[in-house]
């Protein structure tokens, strides 16, 4: 454009210059250089507006991280994530289940990753939803059921209608804050009733975290770190082993023995902390007591359902 804007000056120069040239024939070309001059800034007009309306399509933000996703099944009515797998629903997302034992539909996140047809009970992911929690809390379940990588925690009354269904396994994925991850898998997983304080008991490790819940690691301190057979405590219901209250202590409602040697629900530091007691997310065979994790997901789906993807 700016080269014909030079020439159109050029040529009216000329056309001057020209005294013997016919001044008609000097404004006839005028004009039509003048009209073509305009038709092409409208054009670069255009083509500037294109490649702006482009520009700012690239520019949109992604979706927000926290970006809700429910599936709505209509009447259809499953006990858990793994049947709504099998019944062809393969998108992870937010789904309404009724466990056989519970009163009521509840929503659920399902994870259909590593395989598929897990439940997710409990996430922790950026330290905005506060786990120091009563009985009542951890009853019935606390957090943001509705985004896709909000905290939360399902419920132990859920947690035991979900685990009395039959046998189900545990997987925990972990992250720290270098970007490492690491998982444990548990092939028996059973949370009792709240009669029984919602005894926990699980079996049949593997994974490459390490086994923190048995507290197998060590022999010498099996005995008070095992979270095998412990019932569950808050800082208003005190179940565990120790003199005092290591869910007052820790800050957190988990199966405490005298205290722990995992605590996935404890305070929300980033990496390496100090404290008066080892309060944060732990899993003690990765990163000790002293370092609390970054995310942490943990699910289940039946045994029989497990396959060799990890």
């Amino acid at each position: 454009m700016m080269a014909t804007r030079h020439y159109f000056v050029i040529w009216i120069v000329f056309c001057f210059d020209l005294v013997d040239s016919s001044s008609d024939q000097c404004h006839q070309e005028r004009d039509r250089l003048q009209a073509q001059l305009r038709s092409m800034e409208a054009r670069a007009v255009k083509q500037q507006l294109m490649i702006q309306s482009f520009l700012n399509l690239n520019q949109q933000p992604p979706l927000p991280l926290n970006e809700s996703i429910f599936f709505d099944l209509g009447d259809k009515q499953y006990t858990d994530c793994a049947q709504i797998f099998n019944n062809g629903y393969k998108k992870s997302g937010f789904y309404t289940i009724k466990p056989e034992k519970s009163p009521a539909q509840i929503r659920v996140y399902c994870d259909m990753k590593d395989g598929g047809g897990w439940t997710v009970f409990q996430r922790r992911s950026d330290g905005n939803e506060s786990f120091d929690r009563d009985w009542n809390d951890y009853k019935t379940g606390f957090g943001d059921i509705k985004s896709a990588n909000a905290e939360f925690w399902l419920g132990n009354d859920n947690l035991h209608y979900l685990t009395s269904q039959g046998n189900y396994s545990l997987r925990i994925d972990l992250e720290d804050f270098e970007g490492s991850h690491r998982f444990a898998m548990y092939k028996k997983f059973q949370v009792d009733s709240e009669q029984n304080h919602y005894q926990l008991q699980f079996d049949g490790y593997r994974g490459n975290a390490g086994d923190s819940l048995s507290g197998s690691y060590n022999p010498e301190v099996q005995d008070w770190a095992s979270h095998q057979g412990m019932k569950f405590s808050t800082k208003d219901k005190d179940n565990d082993r120790y003199e005092r209250n290591c869910a007052l202590e820790d800050m957190s409602g988990w199966w405490f023995n005298r205290c722990h040697s995992a605590n996935l629900n404890g305070l929300y530091y980033k990496g390496p902390y100090s404290a008066v007691t080892d309060n944060g997310i732990v899993w003690y065979t990765w990163h000790g007591w002293w370092y609390s994790l970054k995310t942490v997901e943990m699910k289940i789906r039946p045994s029989a359902f497990e396959t060799n993807e990890v």
